[in-house]
């Protein structure tokens, strides 16, 4: 399938042709970090590649969800375990998806799997997550932590649907990865320390340039800000223009037919 045509290919090559090496920066929550094979010059270009990648792929599913196409079907197949590991948590996001996420305010399947991609690929080791929900988005991001050796940190407000998050963590065995904290993440996040590989928002819409705010200083050169329901109709236009006006942000919208989610680049 043909994604990229030559605009995009020359936006990626005058990007990558403009970039400077920036030294490896320290890994908090004392987790293990081995050095990564790839220097940061790669690990972006990567970056930028999976994202134009996702763009095509993305908006190619939600055309065929749009015309009743078998697509549930599609994500099934293309979603196929590796190890016994990662076929429990599936196991787990399948259940989740027939019988929880309807109305709990998660992220569509697609959308999780585009975290799980962004997320392995990019080799992060410290993913925040604003918004826990019942814990679907975030069993997505563990199933490349699992990989990558990393650490979700998580807020959410709502105790009845953390306790689900905390039951549904244990199901897919990646409650080892997991730090949910409760309470007003507007205030909670001020506690956290940096680099920050991605930020995830998916919680009140007009919170989110607050949590831009405090948050992008700690957010690692290099790292992603992924921000969910950015269609026009549910997107706050103050943090759309503070995304898309930032000379230190890439920007792009992906699933726009969906829900729709803006990926953020935090340049070098």
């Amino acid at each position: 399938m043909k994604i990229a045509g030559v605009r995009r290919r020359n936006v990626l090559r005058d990007c990558c042709a403009t970039r400077k090496r920036t030294p490896e920066a320290i890994r908090p929550f004392s987790l293990t970090d081995p050095q990564r094979s790839a220097t940061t010059e790669d690990q972006t270009m990567k970056t930028l590649l999976l994202i134009t990648l996702a763009l095509g792929l993305s908006a190619n599913a939600a055309r065929l969800q749009a015309a009743n196409a078998p697509s549930q079907s599609m994500v099934e197949r293309a979603t196929l375990a590796k190890s016994e590991a990662e076929k429990r948590i599936l196991a787990v996001l399948d259940d989740m998806d027939k019988n929880q996420r309807a109305g709990s305010m998660s992220v569509p399947v697609l959308d999780g799997r585009l975290l799980r991609l962004l997320t392995e690929s990019t080799g992060a080791k410290t993913v925040v997550e604003i918004g826990t929900s019942i814990g679907y988005s975030g069993i997505w991001f563990c199933l490349a932590l699992e990989k990558t050796g990393g650490h979700l940190t998580t807020f959410d407000i709502d105790e009845g649907r953390a306790a689900k998050a905390r039951v549904n963590f244990k199901r897919a065995g990646v409650e080892h990865r997991v730090t949910l904290i409760m309470g007003d993440a507007h205030k909670e996040v001020t506690k956290l320390k940096g680099p920050i590989d991605i930020l995830f928002f998916d919680a009140d819409k007009e919170g989110y340039l607050d949590y831009l705010t405090k948050l992008l200083p700690l957010v690692r050169p290099g790292g992603l800000i992924i921000a969910h329901n950015m269609n026009t109709r549910q997107a706050d236009p103050r943090f759309v223009e503070a995304i898309t006006t930032n000379p230190d942000l890439e920007t792009l919208f992906l699933n726009k037919e969906l829900g729709g989610v803006g990926v953020s680049l935090k340049k070098r």
